[in-house]
């Protein structure tokens, strides 16, 4: 990936596999993103799962967001085309978020976070509420969540399993074994493989590593005073979430006292993914309400 120099981005129109890939200095470290949709409005600023670079995010769903709004997805700090080492904690990756946003010339954003990216949303919402409109969070759970420091645990043996069968283990880890889960699951995977050119670069073993120490430490956390979050917040997951259980979503959507839960049946850590259409139709009425 070779990261376009900008200080001055421009959202376009063009869809999520062409998009350009662009990077902005912060601090010294560059960040790689993408940026689509219309310019007006309030900006949605992605943050994917645990391994992701750009080309991870799905392109139905970025697509479908960005027909109304303006949508930046990005890479974290020492993964894909983003410089510097990966943090080992969630709290670093958010600070990292903040800076990010405002080095974008954005005084106000909308975020969506899936899993990992989740923790980060929430920790942004936290400590900058003032930077936060709306908030997604899909496939996730708070610091301390039920199964979150045993993520790990459940990882490693679908992703040899994965090797095995010569499949991508988001086959095994995001979708339900029912046929349905495993025809989506396959619709989603080759959905990531639509980008042809100028594609992100994959995740280090270090950085794999070490974003993994980092959701294992933000699942022995203390719980965080969700209580205190004033922010809309939209909460997303499927019934039967291996990685991030279910539950986990229902405390979330107790915690926070302006949220709304959708739980989708028959639908696992990728519920989103599953049922991308519903969820851009939520998402975007959630976002415009």
């Amino acid at each position: 990936m070779t990261p376009t120099k900008t200080n001055n981005p421009a959202g376009s129109q063009t869809s999520f596999i062409n998009a350009t890939n662009q990077s902005i200095t912060v601090k010294g470290i560059p960040f790689a993103y993408r940026d689509i949709g219309p310019k007006t409005g309030v900006p949605l600023v992605l943050f994917n799962h645990w391994g992701a670079v750009l080309d991870n995010f799905d392109p139905a769903i970025i697509d479908g967001l960005a027909q109304t709004r303006r949508v930046i997805a990005t890479d974290y700090r020492g993964i894909g085309g983003s410089g510097g080492t990966a943090p080992l904690t969630v709290g670093e990756m958010a600070d990292d978020a903040i800076q990010l946003i405002r080095a974008l010339g954005f005084e106000t954003v909308d975020v969506l976070g899936f899993s990992l990216g989740g923790f980060v949303a929430q920790d942004i919402a936290l400590k900058a509420p003032e930077l936060v409109r709306r908030l997604i969070l899909t496939g996730t759970g708070p610091a301390g969540g039920i199964g979150i420091d045993k993520v790990g645990s459940v990882t490693w043996p679908l992703m040899i399993k994965g090797l095995l069968t010569l499949r991508d283990p988001k086959f095994y880890l995001f979708f339900t074994s029912t046929p349905n889960g495993r025809r989506t699951a396959s619709q989603y995977l080759q959905r990531l493989k639509e980008r042809k050119k100028n594609r992100d670069k994959g995740p280090t073993p270090s950085a794999f590593l070490r974003q993994l120490k980092a959701i294992t430490a933000w699942g022995k956390q203390a719980p965080q005073n969700l209580g205190r979050l004033p922010i809309p917040t939209l909460i997303v997951n499927g019934d039967n979430d291996i990685m991030v259980p279910c539950v986990n979503s229902i405390a979330l959507a107790n915690r926070i006292p302006n949220a709304q839960l959708v739980i989708y049946e028959d639908a696992g850590h990728g519920g989103i993914f599953q049922h991308y259409v519903d969820f851009v139709i939520k998402a975007l009425a959630f976002l415009d309400a």
